[in-house]
C-alpha cells in the first residue's frame, strides 16, 4: 500500500528500509535533490535516475508564484511538467514566506506577504497552501507552518509551534475535503506530513511530537526549524528530543539540512529523509564534495591536478574529467563547469545515503559511520572549514 514505511536494518537508532509513495519506492534512508522550481538545477531527470535518485523536493511558494500551480495542475501535475517519474515531496512555502521580513504580515488566519518577483500581494493560509499542493500532484505534501527565526527564545518559539499546532489542524481538515471532492488531481492519493516545531528547546520538541501525535495517524513526519543557525549540537540534540515521541514505523524528514556529515549525524538518530539546496549551490560557487571535505576548485593548486574531484566516487564526472579540467571550465564561465559540478555533488549525497544503507544491511553502520565522520570532519578542519570534533555515538 502507498506510504508504508517498511523497516529492513537497523543499528542503534539508525535504521534502513522502503517507503512506498504512489510513484515507486524509496529505499531509505534517503537524500532527495531540490528543484525548487520543478528542476533540480543544472541536472535533467535522466541525470538523477543515473546516479540513484529516488525523491525529489519542489517548493508550493516559488511554484504557486511562477509559473502558477493552476498551470501545473493544467499540465498534468509536477510529474508530468517536468519528466520526473518517481516520487516527490513538496514543502509548504512557509519557511519562504516567514523569510520575507517587511514584505509580510501574520495573523491567526494566515500570512500576507507580496511577491518577491514582482511585488504583487498574495496570501496563504493554512486552507489554500493545501490547494496549491493538491494542483501540483507531489505524493508527499507538508504542512503550512509558522517558522520562527533561528535560536528563538522560549516565548517565540512556543508562539510559532502551538502556531503551527492550530494551522495543522487546519491543513488535516481541509487536505481530508480534498481527498473526498477533488479526485481528479493528477496525483490522486497523497500523503500530509506535519512538521515538529520548536527551536531548540527540548521542551516545546517533546510537547510538539506529543501534540502531533494525538492530531492523527500520519503517515510521516517532518522536522523542522533547524539547520538555521544554531549549533550543530543543538540540530542534533533536538532529533534526539522527539526520538521517543514519534512512531518508528514512519518516514521521518529532517528538513532542509544537507551537508553530508548532518546526514551522517542525522542517520544515527534515526532520519530517513533529507533535503538541501546546498550540493547544487556550492557547485555553482566552485566547491565539490569529497571524502576529505569541501574543496574549492577556484585554487590555483587544482589548475594541472590530473586527479578526479573525488577518488571513491564514481560518478560521471570523476570517471572521465580531472579536477584540473572542471576548475579550467569553471574559471573560464563555461556553463558546463557548474553543470559537472552540481552533478558531482548531488551524485557525491545520493551515494553516501547509499552507503548508510549498504552498511545498516550488513550490520557495520556503526563503525563505517565513525570512520567515514572521522576523515571527512578531519579534512574540514585541515582547511579551516570546521573545528569540532566528530560526536558520540546519541544514546540507544
Amino acid at each position: 500500500m502507498a506510504f508504508e514505511l517498511e523497516i529492513t536494518h537497523t543499528q542503534g537508532r539508525a535504521r534502513a528500509g522502503t517507503f512506498t509513495t504512489p510513484h515507486g519506492t524509496v529505499q531509505t534512508p534517503a537524500f532527495m535533490a531540490v528543484g525548487t522550481l520543478a528542476t533540480v538545477k543544472g541536472l535533467d531527470p535522466l541525470d538523477l535516475r543515473a546516479m540513484g535518485a529516488q525523491m525529489i523536493l519542489a517548493n508550493a511558494y516559488h511554484l504557486h508564484l511562477r509559473p502558477s500551480d493552476a498551470l501545473v495542475r493544467q499540465m498534468g501535475g509536477l510529474h508530468r511538467f517536468m519528466a520526473w517519474d518517481g516520487s516527490i515531496l513538496t514543502d509548504s512555502g512557509g519557511f519562504q514566506v516567514f523569510s520575507l521580513e517587511g514584505l509580510r504580515k501574520i495573523d491567526e488566519d494566515g500570512v500576507d506577504f507580496r511577491s518577491h518577483i514582482d511585488g504583487s500581494s498574495r496570501r496563504f493560509t493554512p486552507e489554500s497552501v493545501m490547494r496549491i499542493e493538491r494542483n501540483l500532484g507531489a505524493d508527499v505534501i507538508m504542512q503550512f507552518d509558522h517558522v520562527p527565526p533561528g535560536q528563538s527564545d522560549v516565548p517565540v518559539a512556543r508562539d510559532a509551534m502551538e502556531r503551527s499546532l492550530r494551522w495543522l489542524a487546519r491543513c488535516r481538515d481541509e487536505f481530508a475535503r480534498l481527498l473526498r471532492e477533488d479526485a481528479d488531481a493528477p496525483t490522486p492519493e497523497q500523503a500530509l506530513f506535519p512538521i515538529v516545531q520548536g527551536g531548540i528547546h527540548a521542551e516545546l520538541r517533546r510537547e510538539s511530537a506529543r501534540a502531533i501525535v494525538d492530531m492523527g495517524a500520519w503517515r510521516g513526519f517532518g522536522v523542522g526549524g533547524l539547520s538555521v543557525g544554531e549549533a550543530k549540537p543543538d540540530m542534533y540534540a533536538m532529533l534526539e528530543v522527539v526520538d521517543d515521541v514519534l512512531p518508528t514505523d514512519r518516514p521521518r524528514y529532517l528538513m532542509g539540512v544537507g551537508y553530508p556529515e548532518d546526514l551522517v549525524e542525522g542517520v544515527r538518530r534515526g532520519v530517513d529523509l533529507f533535503d538541501c539546496v546546498a550540493p547544487t549551490r556550492m557547485g555553482r560557487n566552485g566547491a565539490a564534495l569529497t571524502q576529505d571535505g569541501r574543496i574549492n576548485l577556484r585554487n590555483a593548486r587544482h589548475r594541472d591536478d590530473p586527479g578526479p574531484l573525488d577518488e571513491g566516487c564514481d560518478c560521471t564526472v570523476c570517471t572521465r574529467f580531472s579536477r584540473a579540467y572542471v576548475r579550467h571550465l569553471f574559471t573560464s564561465d563555461e556553463i558546463l563547469g557548474l553543470r559537472l559540478l552540481s552533478l558531482h555533488n548531488v551524485h557525491f549525497l545520493v551515494a553516501l545515503m547509499q552507503q548508510a544503507r549498504t552498511t545498516l544491511a550488513d550490520g557495520t553502520f556503526d563503525a563505517w559511520s565513525t570512520e567515514w565522520l572521522a576523515r571527512y570532519l578531519a579534512g574540514e578542519r585541515a582547511r579551516g572549514a570546521v573545528a569540532r570534533p566528530v560526536t558520540p555515538h546519541p544514546k540507544r
